[in-house]
């Protein structure tokens, strides 16, 4: 079972002065227990349609030629569009970097979990690479002395230095 699941609630339609009317699909997009929504046109959905053909054989997708103002058409378009992303998901263990592009969904690397913390035989230099993020910031050289107009020392380095360098001697 994928961690994500989408689904294709409603449709509206747009008319605009530039061009002729169109379509805009609203998906809804759960991955992780995070809910998000993507608005895409069937001219979007054709496109990755193409795209996807290079890497894997994605499903049938619903025709690109139907009349756009019948309701009821609409509907069978939104149900089949819907199926289509659904099948590709169902279909595919690891999902293509241009699908989640287009779901609007961040994607990561996955690395297994024998080599997550870098194991020692791994042949690849960029598997052992840990994405740390910083935990602490200094403002100043932790390990120079407070300045005369600090009135508090920094405990946590005076008893680091202290524990490390004194390890013997009892604290004040």
């Amino acid at each position: 079972m994928h961690p994500v699941r989408v689904s294709i609630p409603s449709f509206r339609s747009e008319n605009n002065s530039m061009e002729k009317g169109f379509t805009v699909f609203k998906i809804d997009v759960l991955m992780n227990g995070r809910q998000h929504t993507v608005e895409k046109r069937y001219s979007e959905f054709h496109a990755l349609h193409k795209m996807l053909k290079k890497s894997i054989k994605p499903p049938e997708i619903p025709s690109k030629h139907v009349r756009n103002w019948v309701p009821k058409v609409l509907e069978q378009r939104r149900q089949g569009l819907e199926h289509y992303l659904q099948t590709i998901i169902m279909e595919n263990e690891v999902l293509p970097k241009i699908f989640l592009d287009f779901l609007n969904i961040r994607h990561f690397p996955s690395v297994p979990k024998t080599e997550s913390c870098g194991s020692f035989d791994t042949e690849s230099e960029e598997s052992s690479k840990l994405s740390h993020q910083p935990v602490m910031l200094f403002l100043r050289d932790p390990y120079l002395l407070p300045s005369a107009h600090d009135t508090f020392s920094n405990v946590v380095i005076e008893g680091v230095i202290h524990g490390v360098f004194y390890p013997d001697l009892q604290p004040r």
